[in-house]
Formats: C-alpha cells, structure tokens, sequence
C-alpha cells in the first residue's frame, strides 16, 4: 500500500508516494499536507461474514494488515502488546441503552481512560516497526497539541520506548484537573510537557510550523533527530481507530440495515475513521457529528464553509474546543477524487483568511456520508442526568454531547413514521476524567480534583479507574508555560 499528501499537486508521478511506514515515521508531509493511502481496500464477502466472530484483537490483524506493509506476525504482536494494558472489560464494551435502538461503545478502557488510548497504544509500537522496516537509527522526536485526553495517551504510549523522546503542549487552564494532572505527573524518562498561552489551536498551529520549519529540521538531522508527531494528524494514529466501527458495525448491523454513529468530535479525526470502515464496506450508515459550543464542524456541513473566525468556548467537554479540525483535511481529499490543488487552495484560503467555502457538488457528495449537530453546556448537563436516571449510565460530558444528538436524531426519525436504524454512541471518556462536571450535572455538592473523584465514585457506587486513582501518590514534575512562539527554544 502506497501513501500519498492530500495537496499532491500530481497522482501520477511515482516520487510523490511513499510507503506506510515512511508515512507513519514523517506524521505530516513535507509539503504540509496529510498521508492517505493510495485506495480503500475494500472487505471481501467472505470476511465481512467472518468478522461477527472474530474477537478485537482478531479484526484489529486483519484491518490494519490491508494498510501496512508489514509481516502478519509482527502485527499480531503489537496488536496483543497494546491492547494488554486495557482493564478486564477488553478494549471496547457495548452497551445498550433500554431496549431501543440505542447503544453506547465505550472507547476508554485503557490507562488514560480515553479513546485516545486505542491508537496511542498501538502507536509507538508502529513507529518502532516502521524504523526498523525503513534502517532508520535516528532519535524520533514526537510532538503532541492535546485539548486534553491525546496527551495522556501519548505521553502513556511512548512513556520509555527506546528511540524515542516526546513532548506534549496543552491549553494553559485549558482542560479539566484531572487531565492536567495526569500529564503533568506523568512518569518516564523520555517525556516532557509544556503548557501553550491560548487554546488548542493556537497549541496545534504552532506544532505544525515546527514541523515545516527546513532550518529546525536541517538542525536536528545533523544531530540525528526526526521529528514525528502522535496527533491524529498521523496514519499511524488514525489507522487503528477505524478497527472500532468494523467490529462494532458487524455486530450490530447489516448490509441491508448499517449502524449510524453518533461521533463527538473536534478535530475530525475520530469521525473520519467511521468513513474509512464504510468505504471498506462495512454496514456503516450516517456519521453524525456532534459538536459543543465551538460548533465549526456543525456550520460547515450545514453550509459548505468552513469559518474559523468566531469566539471561543471553554466547555465542560473540553477536548472538543478546537476551531480547526484537521482531519477534515482528508476528508475534502477523499470526497473530492483526490483533488490535490482544491485541497492546496483551500487550505491556503484557511490560513490566510481563516475561512473557504467548498464547491457545492462536494458538500454535495459529502452530506450523503455526513450529518451534524451541536449543543451547549447546559443541555450536556441535563443529558448527564437524563442518561443516568432513565437508563442508570453514567456518561462523561463528551459522550453526552454526542447522546443529546443520538436522541434527537432518534426522535425525528419516529416522529416522520421511519423505524430508526441502530445507532450507536460513541463514548470517548470514563466519567471519572470530568468529576466535577459529572457532579454539577447531578446536583450533588460539587467537590474538585480528587475530592471529586471520591464523591462521584461514593454517589454512584463505581470504583475509581486504577490509573486515576494511582495519581494520588504522584507529585507534580512538569509546569512550563510558554508562548507558542517560543517553542523552537525547545531545540537549541
């Protein structure tokens, strides 16, 4: 499988691909634009109707053995070494809500208790691989923007991988305390965390301009340094995410009746795994993208133009407060034929006017595949308390997002005479990472940090995760804060 940049001004010129590996080690292209495999492989017959069987793991080999170029053994041992480290539930569980259409798919059973954690474990262990297959000796320098669960998650992946170092930025005041707290305690001896004055974005932009920096990367290549990235930005992230809704499709759907998914998301790249496993041919229906406050995503598959030049929410689903969702940067490729220049002159209108506006056949081709919506805090909070009274599942403030827009969405099709399809909600947290959000939902006497933790495990009688729990007895090792101008400091 050969890979190529979504702003390839050419599809027909052999220098301009690379293999999987070398898109995995590079993260961004040269020319800053996004590594897509050349085709979709598609899922034969035969193991469509195999995969209802197939444990995680299983299917996991076979999805990621269509896009690498890599031995069958060797991914069925990184497979098995990433997924260890999930808690007794296994990597995905789910769970109905009533007896309706509805269903939750809990993403968060690994050590950071995020989503984050199906690909970021699975990450290092492909760029090792990756190095190997390429003869590469060079230190690895990973650079991570986390709106709060990526950081963890990475920094808990590439925590003492030979050949590597990391260094994550976060939003200054920008994520929940816990999440801060798992970063800026986090152990290893490779690892290093920086907090960006501004949000995400401001975080993210100023990672990719290191990343097109000649000069920094001429400097580092003389001390044998590349630099890399585990944001979803990477094939090697992305890849391992569309495992998820192929297990899940089969299992819950058909080809004459695919599974809609309800998808919070903020920088695209989650959402963008479900259309991989539809256009391999699972029974994958409607992706819905479901937005907070910050609702870009929302306008822009409404309208066609994407608009980064609005306020800025702080919400109580904090890793969805993003403004310039990435991914959607495949996406346009893809739905597009692969329409390098498009691609090249829309992402130039984005950063020099912060805006564009697609052609209409493509948002066109793009609406078949996609719908949207948005909500605000207060009803992320109202649907916390809904989902836990009426169906006893509590839900953190993101897989919320994502329910209140399930429900609705549910109810439409009711109200016009449809038999709605079954639909899925993506949960991407444990509770446990927004206590206190999960309290004031609630109405219980509001509490923060650990504290916090205590009073929602005590009022709902669930045990705090092993991995949140273990932070009480770390101490704080990283409080840096920068301007997202300084960051080249870093390398001198």
């Amino acid at each position: 499988m050969r890979y190529i940049s979504t702003r390839a001004l050419r599809s027909d010129d052999p220098s301009l691909y690379c293999s999987a590996s070398r898109a995995i080690i590079r993260g961004l292209a040269e020319d800053g634009g996004l590594y897509v495999p050349e085709t979709i492989p598609l899922l034969s017959r035969e193991e469509l109707s195999s995969l209802p069987a197939l444990t995680y793991e299983d299917t996991a080999c076979l999805i990621l053995g269509k896009y690498l170029d890599f031995d069958p053994h060797l991914i069925r041992t990184m497979v098995q070494e990433a997924y260890s480290s999930f808690d007794s539930e296994g990597p995905v569980a789910i769970r109905p809500l009533g007896s309706g259409p509805v269903s939750v798919l809990e993403l968060w059973h690994g050590p950071s208790c995020a989503f984050k954690d199906m690909a970021l474990q699975l990450l290092p262990r492909l760029l090792t691989a990756s190095l190997q297959h390429e003869d590469i000796q060079d230190l690895i320098w990973i650079l991570t923007a986390t709106s709060g669960d990526t950081g963890k998650a990475a920094l808990e992946g590439f925590k003492d991988v030979p050949g590597t170092r990391i260094t994550v930025f976060y939003p200054h005041q920008g994520v929940s305390a816990v999440q801060e707290a798992q970063m800026v305690r986090q152990q290893g001896t490779n690892v290093d965390v920086v907090a960006i004055k501004g949000n995400f974005d401001d975080a993210q932009s100023a990672v990719k301009r290191l990343f097109s920096d000649t000069c920094l990367a001429e400097r580092l290549a003389q001390k044998h340094i590349l630099l890399s990235s585990a944001n979803s930005i990477n094939w090697g992230r992305l890849l391992p995410q569309i495992v998820y809704y192929v297990y899940t499709a089969v299992r819950l759907g058909t080809p004459e009746q695919p599974v809609d998914f309800s998808v919070p998301t903020g920088n695209f790249g989650d959402i963008l795994a479900g259309y991989y496993a539809k256009a391999m041919g699972a029974p994958v229906g409607r992706l819905i993208c479901a937005s907070n406050a910050n609702n870009v995503l929302t306008d822009f598959l409404t309208t066609g133009t994407y608009d980064r030049n609005r306020p800025f929410y702080k919400t109580s689903s904090p890793s969805m407060d993003i403004l310039v969702s990435s991914n959607l940067e495949r996406l346009l490729y893809l739905a597009s034929g692969g329409d390098g220049p498009l691609i090249c002159s829309l992402m130039k209108q984005l950063s020099d006017r912060g805006r564009y506006t697609v052609p209409p056949e493509l948002l066109h081709r793009i609406r078949q595949d996609f719908s949207a919506g948005y909500t605000d805090d207060d009803v992320t909070s109202g649907t916390i308390r809904y989902v836990s009274e009426t169906f006893g599942y509590l839900c953190d403030p993101h897989t919320a997002v994502a329910a209140h827009i399930a429900f609705e969405d549910v109810k439409q099709q009711e109200l016009a005479g449809q038999v709605p399809a079954p639909m899925v909600i993506l949960s991407t947290a444990s509770p446990f990472k927004f206590p206190e959000t999960v309290l004031k939902a609630a109405g219980l006497q509001e509490a923060e940090g650990f504290d916090a933790l205590d009073k929602v495990s005590g009022n709902y009688q669930l045990p705090i995760p092993a991995g949140l729990a273990s932070l009480r007895d770390l101490s704080r090792r990283f409080d840096k804060v920068m301007e997202p101008s300084e960051l080249d400091s870093l390398f001198l």
